[in-house]
């Protein structure tokens, strides 16, 4: 897939993911994907009940941490960090354009 950038060899970040992609993320060796985006951001967007249905079908956990950008709180923060810890494998954390996500795995690197 393109636009996935790799911040360590299990945790990466990506804009918008559709729910076609969920069983490509899982042959890249994926096995979670948490969602930074509130539902209906934006106008097409997927809601995330959409992306956690193809998710659980590709065999993916999914988890939905929205947090609007520039306002992640302490309890977001902690919220990714469970997330990210107990993921049994590679994580893809995504939102609009990949930077919340990419914002919110540094928070929890200290």
């Amino acid at each position: 897939m393109q636009d996935i950038k790799h911040i360590t060899p299990d945790f990466a970040v990506s804009p918008q993911i559709a729910p076609v992609q969920l069983a490509d993320l899982k042959a890249a060796g994926f096995t979670t994907v948490i969602c930074n985006r509130p539902d209906h951001e934006d106008a097409g967007q997927p809601s995330f009940a959409e992306i956690k249905a193809a998710a659980l079908v590709a065999g993916l956990e999914a988890f939905h941490i929205p947090v609007t950008p520039g306002q992640a709180t302490r309890v977001d923060v902690v919220a990714f960090d469970t997330a990210v810890a107990t993921a049994q494998g590679k994580v893809l954390a995504y939102c609009r354009t990949g930077a919340r996500a990419q914002s919110l795995f540094a928070a929890i690197q200290g």
